[in-house]
């Protein structure tokens, strides 16, 4: 695993929900975020932790939802 990234807990993963939508996440183990659909945000994963604010997830574009 590449320094700085740490793994996210499964059974964390199962339970987490966005918090706007409420619908299930996505894991982008390359980006380190959780991924909404739903609410086209990506929220970070940092030192292990998922950051679950929205005003702190990054916005998805078209094209960004299009590849996954």
């Amino acid at each position: 695993m590449p320094e700085g990234r740490s793994q996210i807990d499964p059974k964390l993963l199962e339970i987490l929900v966005c918090p706007l939508t409420k619908s299930t996440l996505e894991y982008d183990r390359e980006r380190q975020e959780l991924i909404s659909r739903a609410a086209r945000l990506a929220y970070p994963i940092r030192d292990g932790i998922p950051i679950m604010l929205p005003e702190e997830a990054r916005k998805l574009d078209e094209a960004e939802l299009a590849k996954r």
